[in-house]
């Protein structure tokens, strides 16, 4: 059961997928009729234990023209027997054949049935019932009125399997859509709810499990290059807690940073700090010559290489006794500038598997990304956000507009993982097989977060040699360890009280939940 479960929770399916295996379903023998009342049970459970009936609840229910409108037909039903008042607006007149028995049936039982919306207006709780996945159409008409209307009356609102309005695979919102309060995906995760574009309507966001066959989930996904919603599970798998008793420092990881400049000299302590977060066995920081007096008193176990300068305080270049070749990885960006050119080239041309991170991304980005990484023969990780995303890949498509997509496009045509920052933050092999990390804090939308990250995810890539763990499962892990130790620190601190220095200080006690976990 365990097992099961796992499986369920990190799988990803888009809306024609869905299809397909609802389709093998139903072709086993499975009555859709038995399937709607078994999930519209599991629904109506579901919201009773969120609000349950204490007094008087009149809850106002959206029904649609399909199964998804019968499930919400069959939530009202039980809502009706289980003692709730209910209104039902329902403005289609043609609806699927199961869905018009439903509605036939609850009519017979005395439920106020209307078209018109103003009635939920003083309804307690709202189920949007209207379209489940697979719309692609605009809202328009008095169906975009209504749902414009509805969002206004600040109601609870719960929506069956996906917001209405809001598109499955690319989280679009389609003309308009429902607010959510709170979504009950049904089956299997839809791509939808790892779109950032869609965050704000789904609310929270709930799985209802209805017993899929996993052969059957198995059969459709195996298909194409698979999409993972990353579980705890997965990410803890890949943070190196358990260390042989005999070891030593260079065998835990060498770690190699360049990064900061004078006007960016708090990019190199907070990365540095990422780093230590890691349990990295060796750190070394090179950055200018006039910061090292100041990083080795914020991290005095590094070894600190100060490192010749530009006129304007960026590093020049490495100096000649620098040896790359001696690191398990480098980490290289953070708070270099443009100015440092010199330097980005230099380790591209190194042997070492290297993260790449913000201005390092930018050099890049006017060097030719797809020249310039197509030479390399070992592992490369880029760490974009939306905006350098484009500056990398101004041809593929829009980060903002469908994540998995964008990073898809690109990390097959030079080998290397791309890790896409965001609200959900997205991984991809060069195999395509993406990872999407299922839940953040916009307490990580501050200056130097993005540092911390890349400390943290050169300090896993530089122990990933030793234990023979896969660079896109430490990217994978990194990244959900950055985001659950900004969920952590905002719960104890609030969200306005997570800088990047207070990220850091979270680190260790993600990985000591973790550790628990094993």
């Amino acid at each position: 059961m365990k097992d099961r479960t796992e499986q369920i929770q990190k799988t990803v399916v888009t809306a024609a997928q869905m299809r397909e295996i609802e389709e093998r379903i139903f072709a086993a023998g499975m009555p859709v009729a038995a399937l709607v009342e078994k999930v519209a049970g599991e629904i109506a459970s579901r919201i009773q234990s969120l609000y349950p009936l204490n007094g008087s609840l009149t809850v106002g229910i959206l029904v649609g023209p399909g199964h998804n409108g019968g499930d919400a037909l069959v939530v009202a039903r039980e809502f009706y027997f289980r003692g709730y008042d209910v209104i039902i607006y329902k403005p289609f007149n043609k609806l699927k054949e199961l869905t018009s028995q439903y509605a036939k049936y609850v009519e017979s039982l005395g439920i106020t049935v209307s078209e018109e919306i103003a009635l939920l207006e003083g309804c307690n709780l709202l189920i949007d019932g209207l379209f489940g996945f697979g719309l692609e159409r605009l809202l328009s008409g008095d169906i975009a009125t209504a749902v414009n209307r509805l969002n206004q009356w600040s109601k609870p609102i719960v929506s069956i399997d996906i917001p209405s309005g809001i598109h499955t695979d690319t989280g679009e919102v389609l003309g308009t859509a429902i607010r959510a309060t709170q979504t009950l995906c049904l089956g299997l995760w839809k791509l939808a709810f790892l779109q950032d574009q869609a965050l704000e309507y789904i609310g929270k966001a709930d799985l209802i499990d209805f017993d899929i066959p996993l052969a059957d989930i198995e059969a459709i996904v195996k298909q194409t290059p698979r999409i993972y919603r990353v579980t705890r599970a997965t990410a803890v798998a890949n943070i190196p807690l358990k260390r042989p008793a005999i070891t030593y420092k260079y065998k835990e990881g060498n770690l190699l940073l360049i990064c900061g400049s004078r006007q960016y000299a708090g990019a190199a302590i907070l990365t540095g700090l990422g780093a230590r977060g890691s349990g990295v066995g060796m750190l070394s920081i090179a950055v200018p010559e006039t910061l090292k007096s100041l990083l080795v008193a914020q991290l005095p176990e590094a070894l600190i290489i100060g490192c010749p300068e530009t006129e304007n305080g960026a590093i020049a270049e490495l100096p000649k006794e620098v040896d790359l070749s001696k690191y398990s990885a480098i980490a290289c960006g953070p708070g270099l500038t443009l100015e440092a050119k010199e330097v980005v080239e230099t380790v591209l041309e190194s042997d070492i598997p290297i993260v790449l991170d913000a201005d390092a991304l930018n050099i890049i980005a006017k060097l030719g990304t797809i020249a310039i990484l197509s030479q390399r023969q070992v592992p490369t990780i880029l760490t974009p956000h939306a905006g350098e995303f484009k500056r990398l890949f101004p041809d593929a498509a829009s980060p903002t507009s469908d994540r998995v997509k964008a990073v898809r496009d690109v990390s097959g045509l030079f080998g290397a993982v791309v890790l896409l920052k965001g609200a959900r933050s997205a991984i991809a092999d060069h195999y395509g097989t993406v990872w999407m990390i299922p839940e953040s804090t916009p307490a990580l939308a501050r200056g130097g977060s993005g540092d911390v990250l890349a400390g943290l995810l050169g300090g896993l890539l530089a122990q990933a040699s030793s234990r023979n763990l896969p660079i896109e499962g430490v990217t994978v892990t990194a990244a959900w360890w950055h985001s659950q130790a900004g969920i952590l620190a905002a719960k104890e601190r609030t969200e306005l009280g997570v800088d990047a220095l207070t990220l850091t200080q979270y680190l260790i006690a993600v990985a000591k939940t973790a550790n628990d976990d094993r």
